[in-house]
């Protein structure tokens, strides 16, 4: 055995997780909204699965906190309330505040031209409408902070939250005019860093996550507003 050459094999994406990264794009790009029923028979007929993969695939969700199963009513999109709202964005901030300053401090310079290049990525989806693609490019620019802060408690409870944390970005960007305003903060988050700046990156950081914040919680009073009026017309 001394001889045999390591290998590593990728893991292929099974049924289940395909069912999984459906229903949860679905739901961030908000084609499954917060308080709709997921009703399983469409939903296998749709997919062409069985109905255990799927119930597996719901499970998974409910524990990432964007589905809901009731009993005697079954499986439906979580709503984001407020409360809930503020209570993520509160640990984001300190969190992500955090990993701003450590990055600052700690990271070589191909982790910070790692960085800048998804910056820059992050900017080529300035007028575009491509939501799936946004939230990818938010994941890989954290992926890189995370990664070079040199906590892995930070990277690891984070990562805990990445869905739920996904449906805010989600709910933020829903306002055309916020992409604008949150690129322009992640700027000076990475300006902050490039100069070595430990406290400049964690207060730019912060502020990010606080107009996200706003920008978030505008969006889901506006929809419970709708909601209300909606049932006193109804």
């Amino acid at each position: 055995m001394n001889n045999v050459t390591p290998m590593v094999f990728e893991k292929p994406a099974t049924l289940r997780e395909r069912v999984e990264d459906y229903l949860r794009s679905a739901i961030m790009q908000g084609q499954m909204r917060g308080g709709e029923r997921l009703r399983e028979q469409e939903l296998c007929d749709l997919l062409n699965v069985s109905r255990s993969t799927l119930r597996e695939a719901l499970r998974t969700l409910e524990a990432e906190r964007l589905i809901a199963i009731e009993p005697h009513r079954g499986p439906s999109v979580a709503r984001m309330t407020e409360k809930a709202a503020r209570d993520l964005y509160a640990i984001r901030a300190l969190l992500e505040g955090l990993a701003a300053h450590e990055f600052a401090r700690l990271a070589d310079d191909s982790q910070i031209e790692q960085l800048r290049q998804q910056v820059r990525n992050l900017h080529s989806f300035r007028g575009k409408s491509d939501r799936a693609g946004l939230l990818m490019a938010k994941h890989l620019f954290y992926d890189v902070l995370l990664s070079g802060c040199g906590n892995a408690l930070v990277k690891e409870m984070l990562l805990g939250m990445l869905s739920r944390i996904n449906l805010l970005r989600a709910t933020s960007f829903a306002g055309t005019e916020r992409l604008t305003q949150s690129l322009l903060e992640i700027d000076q988050i990475f300006e902050c860093i490039q100069a070595r700046n430990p406290a400049g990156a964690q207060r730019a950081a912060q502020l990010h996550i606080e107009n996200a914040e706003r920008a978030a919680l505008d969006v889901l009073c506006k929809a419970r507003d709708a909601g209300v009026e909606n049932a006193e017309n109804g």
